[in-house]
């Protein structure tokens, strides 16, 4: 008996890197396994839906069961079309996975509108398009399910990446509202944020703790039963660290009878700036000088 014997689970991004180790690992649980991917390069451009193909190949060469799907997340009518692949051929939908992603660094100054929107609407509308068509689809199941986002490069402070970066954060801020909103309909949402050594890693001056078989394991933990009371959490996964992560809240607090004057926050705001380091997400090999000359060239 596997942990995810007869679900549905859709994976986006599924063709490649940690997607598609989600896919497999999910398939070696029991899944049916909807691969999503629309097998774009790094950019976002050459779509293809030959990685999605050799993913589902692997998967029946296990003895697995799968079907992909070559489509944009940026759209509805793209979502809605990757989720009804699993409803049409199995009836349902247990579980998502997002992990589709582009990359287009830049430095925040040379970063141009088409570069910000074009990561955006990958990462954080494909996300809500994703999360939305799924949570509906297991709203008229009634029998609940499994949201997993994909928040990776938020924890991680990486320079020429304004756009991944913020994209990403709305993903956590999206996470958590839509497990509020859900609460009561047995549908759960929780945030994972990977680091592994993929092609969107390549380059890129970070030596990453682990590969993407290493993150697996907890997405099919939250896929499963097993983590039926878990929601509306993030989660960091590298190599065998495994962090739980709380909101944003105060450090340090001062008070001043009679108020502030810029002068007196002059004196006392240093106290307040602090700087936390990660500690095993990923660990920048070069000065972010070195960096940003590597992503100009």
């Amino acid at each position: 008996m596997g942990l995810l014997d007869g679900k549905c689970i859709v994976v986006t991004g599924a063709g490649r890197g940690i997607g598609r180790s989600v896919a497999i690992a999910a398939a070696a649980e029991g899944a049916r396994v909807v691969v999503a991917d629309y097998g774009v390069a790094l950019d976002g451009g050459a779509p293809s839906s030959a990685a999605a193909d050799d993913v589902v190949e692997a998967i029946r060469q296990q003895g697995g069961e799968a079907v992909s799907v070559a489509d944009s997340v940026t759209t509805m009518a793209g979502a809605e079309r990757i989720v009804e692949t699993g409803v049409s051929r199995w009836g349902r939908v247990d579980g998502l996975v997002c992990c589709a992603a582009i990359l287009r660094p830049s430095s925040f100054l040379d970063m141009s509108e088409q570069d910000w929107d074009d990561v955006v609407n990958t990462h954080l509308r494909g996300h809500f398009t994703m999360m939305q068509t799924a949570a509906r689809a297991m709203a008229k199941q009634g029998s609940g399910g499994s949201l997993v986002a994909f928040g990776s490069g938020y924890l991680s402070p990486t320079p020429h990446l304004a756009n991944y970066r913020a994209a990403k954060a709305g993903v956590v801020a999206l996470t958590k509202t839509a497990a509020m909103d859900l609460a009561g309909t047995s549908i759960r949402a929780n945030c994972v944020s990977p680091a592994a050594n993929t092609r969107m890693t390549e380059g890129t001056g970070l030596r990453i703790r682990g590969e993407a078989d290493d993150i697996a394991p907890l997405v099919v933990y939250l896929l499963s039963d097993l983590s039926k009371e878990v929601t509306g959490q993030i989660f960091s996964s590298a190599g065998d660290r495994i962090a739980g992560w709380s909101d944003p809240f105060e450090n340090h607090v001062l008070r001043r009878l009679g108020g502030w004057t810029p002068e007196a926050l002059a004196q006392e705001v240093p106290a307040l700036v602090h700087e936390h380091p990660a500690d095993g997400v990923g660990v920048l090999e070069e000065t972010p000088e070195q960096f940003a000359a590597k992503m100009k060239r």
